[in-house]
């Protein structure tokens, strides 16, 4: 789990599609896929809603379990940073 997977996700959501969140990360597709699947199983849970389909009928969208699990990420990542700014001022 990195902030990668978080950025992989995010553009899925904004892009409306694995394949275009892959190109604009500069990643093929069957590395995203199997990142996401992996993710997923990982899990033990759906982070993804899939629609099959050729241009302009596919695309996937993030579950709600998907977008709450961005949110405590980003929470865990602000806690990070601010404990290590802190430590940072007590050390320097």
């Amino acid at each position: 789990m990195g902030v990668g997977l978080v950025w992989l996700l995010r553009r899925v959501e904004s892009l409306g599609s694995i394949q275009l969140a892959a190109k604009d990360m500069g990643m093929s597709y069957a590395k995203a896929h199997r990142i996401l699947k992996r993710l997923e199983s990982a899990a033990g849970r759906k982070f993804l809603l899939r629609r099959r389909g050729g241009h302009d009928r596919g695309g996937a969208r993030l579950t709600s379990y998907a977008r709450r699990f961005i949110a405590r990420y980003e929470e865990l990542e602000s806690r990070v940073h601010a404990h290590a700014r802190t430590a940072f001022a007590e050390i320097f």
